[in-house]
């Protein structure tokens, strides 16, 4: 028996498309700014995408930033 979570706890955990995760990020991101976790959207939306591990083309990535102002 290991000591560490090696699979998801609930089931469909990875049903959502990539429009709806790029959706919760940029709830993330937008609530993080909101809470002056960051000043820095750009930086912190560049995290979020590489920790989901979401690729986004330069023009995506800058729609995606212009959402949060």
């Amino acid at each position: 028996m290991s000591d560490t979570q090696d699979t998801p706890i609930e089931a469909g955990h990875d049903d959502a498309t990539a429009r709806e995760r790029l959706a919760g990020i940029l709830a993330q991101v937008r609530a993080d700014l909101e809470l002056g976790h960051s000043n820095d959207p750009r930086d912190l939306l560049t995290q979020r995408l590489h920790d989901a591990g979401i690729e986004l083309t330069e023009s995506e990535f800058a729609d995606a930033l212009a959402s949060l102002s």
